[in-house]
């Protein structure tokens, strides 16, 4: 399905589920909305799903992987033969992205987006990396909407497999550089507001960081008003794939849930290419990078945990799993008012 197809299939939430699902949640012998966001988040599914009987039992986290020329710049604690060796640990379960599915039942799908050498892991390879965006556009702007079209045709995949919730995650090596550089151009702000320490850059590799990000984007000077265009010159394969799962997934009618900085770049992007697209994200927790909570603000969105996490690769968005599925019990299970003969509470002014 291409992007502009996709667009046009994403429409606004059910809003008769939405208002059944809080009818039930209101009906429950508790008090009224004690439970929070994990009433919110209910009902947020049902207008989803577009329905009040809500299903999230099967979960697949999808997991971007992809190399960033920019790592030519030393802008990056680690080499990027890191990313492929991660890559393919997901796979054996020795990433923590792999630990935190099987702990949670969840499912995980490694793909290939750009990793410098062939894995063995799924390929959706659009390149062999990006190009090293402080030299040249980190890719073209074909390559760019290839590998959103790639992560909507994840999302509509796994919805035809049956899953009922997705969660984006992401590797790359560099990929922190990228996504500040996309910040930075997207959200209007300057860049060292924008830019962490990654992986554990130290105060000198930070500011190569941010020196190499203010470089790049005075080179390509991408357009705001275009979120193509800012993917494709300071992006990367995997930031592009998740927006397209973001797309994709609202396309497809299934609740997407967002992971740490990178994954909200990701999400920001979808939203500017398609506002309404961001009515089917869950945030899960406030990563520890320093524009977290103004991302997930530019975002409309308040994410459930602050761990101080700042992995990536889905871990965060995975974490959220245990208590999404805890609430939905609750709304399932839990006696009504009627059922326990007691008077029904009702909103006080």
């Amino acid at each position: 399905m291409t992007l502009e197809e996709t667009v046009r299939r994403i429409t606004p939430l059910d809003q008769e589920a939405m208002e059944a699902a809080e009818k039930h949640w209101n009906s429950i012998a508790k008090p009224l909305h004690s439970l929070g966001k994990l009433e919110d988040v209910v009902v947020q599914i049902a207008g989803i799903q577009g329905t009040s009987r809500v299903e999230i039992a099967r979960k697949a986290l999808i997991v971007l992987c992809a190399d960033n020329g920019v790592v030519e710049e030393g802008v990056t604690q680690t080499g990027q033969e890191v990313t492929a060796q991660v890559a393919e640990n997901f796979l054996q379960e020795k990433a923590t992205a792999g630990i935190l599915c099987r702990r949670t039942g969840a499912e995980i799908f490694p793909v290939d987006m750009g990793i410098y050498r062939d894995t063995c892991i799924r390929n959706c390879k659009i390149a062999y990396g990006t190009k090293n965006m402080a030299k040249e556009p980190a890719m073209t702007r074909d390559q760019a909407v290839k590998a959103l079209e790639t992560g909507i045709m994840l999302a509509f995949e796994k919805k035809e497999e049956g899953f009922q919730l997705l969660a984006t995650g992401e590797m790359g090596i560099g990929n922190t550089t990228s996504s500040s550089a996309m910040a930075s151009v997207l959200l209007n702000h300057p860049v060292e507001e924008m830019t962490g320490r990654g992986a554990g850059l130290s105060t000198a590799g930070l500011n190569k960081k941010i020196k190499t990000i203010r470089r790049a984007i005075a080179m390509h000077k991408p357009d705001r008003e275009d979120p193509v265009d800012v993917l494709s010159k300071v992006g990367g394969f995997d930031i592009a794939g998740m927006a397209g799962v973001f797309l994709g997934g609202a396309a497809a009618k299934m609740p997407v849930v967002i992971d740490g900085f990178i994954s909200c770049v990701a999400a920001l992007a979808a939203i500017r290419i398609c506002p309404t697209a961001g009515d089917y994200m869950i945030a899960s927790h406030v990563s520890k990078e320093p524009a977290a909570r103004l991302l997930l603000d530019s975002i409309g969105k308040e994410a459930f945990l602050t761990c101080d996490m700042c992995l990536g690769e889905g871990s965060g968005a995975v974490t959220l799993f245990p208590l999404l599925d805890m609430g939905l019990e609750v709304y399932r299970k839990m006696a009504t008012f009627e059922e326990n003969d007691i008077e029904t509470y009702v909103p006080l002014s």
